[in-house]
C-alpha cells in the first residue's frame, strides 16, 4: 500500500488548514537550534546503524535528520510545512550529510508499507489532529522488527505549562491536546495493536539562548508558529495580550537556571521506544 487516502470533513479539511499555517507562520527553524544538542543526544541513544533506513516525521529543520545522517543512516525527513523543508535542505547541504526531505503529512505518510527500519519524530508528530491515524502510519511504514522512536511534551513539563497558560488566554484548536502524546497511559493506548515492546523514558530537554527570559518571550512570540497565532489573535484585546506577554515572560523566569541575561530552562519530554512486531 502506497500513500493513503484520507476522508476528511469539511471541518477537519479547515482544521489542517489552520494548522499548517501556523507552523509556516514565524521561523521555527529559530526555535529548534535552542535544543538541537539535545536532540542530537536523542539520536545518540538510538544507536544507529550505518545505512539504517530512518524515516524523520514531522521534521522540521532537520533536527534528528541531520544528526541520523552523520550518524551513517540513510534518512528520509518529512514535513508540512515547505519553508522548513526548503531549510532543512539547505542545512543538510552545508553539514555535508545526505538527506531526502519531502512535504507531506504525518496522518497520511507518502510511502509505502514497511519502508523504513527505524521511524523518528521529535516534538512533532505529536500536533497533527488526530493521534490515532498518527499511530497508524507511524506503525505502517516502519518494518516488523523495525523501531518507533517519539520525543513528546508531557503535560507537567515545561512546554505543557507554556501551552496551559496560552490555552488560557487563547482557545486552542478542537482537536485531541498534543499533550496527551506524552501521557504515559494515552500512549500505551495508542500503540496498544502491533506493538511487541514498549519502552517510556521521562528525560530533559534544555532551551538555550544567550538572552533574557523577556527577550525570549519576545523570540517566540516572532519566531513560533503557535506563539506568533496566539498573539496575534489578542490583536483586538491589548490588555489580555499585555498580560500573556507578562505571564509568559514570569513563567520562562521562574525557571530560567542561567545566569549573566541568559535563558536555560529545562522541559520535560516522553520518550518513546516502540518495536513493531
Amino acid at each position: 500500500m502506497n500513500e493513503p487516502k484520507m476522508a476528511m470533513s469539511p471541518e477537519m479539511e479547515a482544521l489542517k488548514t489552520k494548522l499548517k499555517a501556523t507552523w509556516t507562520a514565524g521561523d521555527f527553524g529559530q526555535i529548534a537550534q535552542s535544543y538541537a544538542p539535545g536532540a542530537a543526544e536523542f539520536i545518540e541513544r538510538l544507536d544507529l546503524q550505518s545505512g539504517e533506513k530512518v524515516l524523520d516525521v514531522a521534521c522540521g529543520t532537520g533536527n534528528l535528520s541531520i544528526p541520523a545522517a552523520r550518524a551513517g543512516a540513510s534518512v528520509t525527513g518529512v514535513d508540512i510545512a515547505p519553508n522548513l523543508i526548503e531549510q532543512a535542505r539547505k542545512i543538510a547541504e552545508s553539514e555535508g550529510v545526505n538527506c531526502q526531505f519531502d512535504e507531506g503529512d504525518a496522518e497520511a505518510l507518502p510511502y509505502a508499507d514497511g519502508s523504513f527500519d527505524t521511524v523518528i519524530t521529535m516534538f512533532g508528530a505529536m500536533f497533527a489532529p488526530r493521534p490515532n491515524k498518527v499511530a497508524e502510519e507511524l506503525m505502517r511504514v516502519c518494518r516488523s522488527s523495525g523501531r518507533i522512536a517519539m520525543a513528546n511534551w508531557t503535560p507537567t513539563g515545561f512546554i505543557g505549562k507554556m501551552f496551559k497558560l496560552t490555552g488560557s488566554y487563547v482557545p486552542p484548536p478542537n482537536m485531541p491536546s498534543p499533550v496527551l502524546w506524552g501521557d504515559e497511559a494515552a500512549v500505551r493506548e495508542r500503540l496498544k495493536e502491533g506493538i511487541s515492546d514498549l519502552q517510556l523514558n521521562r528525560r530533559m530537554i534544555t532551551f538555550n539562548f544567550p538572552f533574557s527570559p523577556k527577550e525570549v518571550v519576545e523570540f517566540f512570540r516572532t519566531y513560533y508558529g503557535p506563539t506568533q497565532k496566539a498573539f496575534a489573535a489578542l490583536d483586538r484585546d491589548k490588555d489580555k495580550q499585555t498580560a500573556l506577554r507578562r505571564e509568559l515572560e514570569n513563567l520562562w523566569e521562574e525557571h530560567n537556571k542561567a545566569t549573566g541575561g541568559a535563558t536555560a530552562v529545562e522541559s520535560e519530554y516522553l520518550e518513546v521506544i516502540a518495536k513493531r512486531e
